[in-house]
């Protein structure tokens, strides 16, 4: 079945040969429940990609999210449920449904017009008669801290929310003070409790910023990591393994880790 060139239709028959009978064993043993972990894997990969400004990486990585669309389909497909073709209908009509601005009679000037309706019809759609279902709406899957900034913008949406981001900041540190005294205690229990609320009051912060607390943090565990790989290049370029090292001059090569990348970033900006 080599081509020049593949269609979306050519990808579909591609699946349901390798699930026939004379197919690939590994395919056919899979189902919904196994292919779990391949599409969250493939979906950071996209966001890697983006984060690399790569076209190339990104293009593939598409492909690879759209795989497990049209893998998961077909296995719907053999259980009678549905097709590709129903999940292609459903999206179309869902977007039409929720652009009323752009195929029907409701009127949006600007993005936060937009969002506002969005809200109005997708709460329409679930049938959702309180807010809180609306928050437990919110998929129990996602990251914690994805989790976390979208229940807060459900309770924003009422009302449920502080005057300004100054407000936002002094929950921050009332939450700091908070798990100080209760770690002091020596309440695992507790501590565990307060240092949830003080992560929950970040994300408050993050959330008037615009800046989403999950991105924010993958960005700082891969400076983290990029730091640290200096560290130990340089100190084994010394001679000297980590462990054979002291904090302090441990410190020092982070300090020093920490002025060339952003001297790099620096130049990188020009």
């Amino acid at each position: 079945m080599k081509k020049e060139r593949y269609g979306f239709e050519d990808l579909v028959e591609i699946m349901k040969t390798l699930r026939s009978p004379n197919g690939c064993p590994w395919d056919r043993e899979q189902d919904h429940e196994s292919l779990k972990k391949y599409l969250i894997e493939e979906t950071y990969e996209v966001i890697e990609a983006i984060d690399l400004k790569s076209p190339g990486k990104l293009c593939e990585e598409l492909g690879d999210v759209l795989l497990q669309v049209v893998f998961h389909a077909a296995i719907a497909e053999e259980n009678g449920r549905f097709t590709i073709y129903d999940v292609i209908d459903g999206i179309s009509r869902k977007m039409v449904h929720r652009h009323e601005h752009v195929f029907g009679k409701a009127h949006a000037e600007t993005s936060d017009d937009v969002l506002e309706l969005w809200d109005k019809i997708k709460k329409q759609e679930k049938g959702a008669k309180s807010q809180t279902e609306i928050m437990k709406d919110v998929p129990v899957v996602l990251p914690a801290l994805m989790r976390s900034y979208k229940v807060q913008e459900k309770a924003a949406k009422v009302g449920f929310d502080w005057d300004d981001i100054e407000d936002a900041w002094k929950k921050v540190y009332e939450e700091m003070e908070e798990l100080y005294e209760v770690y002091k205690s020596g309440d695992l229990e507790k501590t565990e409790e307060e240092l949830g609320d003080l992560l929950f009051a970040v994300v408050n912060v993050s959330r008037f910023l615009k800046i989403q607390p999950e991105l924010a943090l993958t960005k700082t565990i891969n400076k983290f990591i990029k730091r640290f790989e200096y560290i130990e290049t340089t100190s084994a370029d010394n001679g000297k393994k980590l462990t054979d090292m002291t904090l302090e001059e441990m410190d020092a090569l982070w300090d020093k880790a920490k002025e060339l990348y952003r001297r790099g970033e620096n130049n990188e900006d020009r």
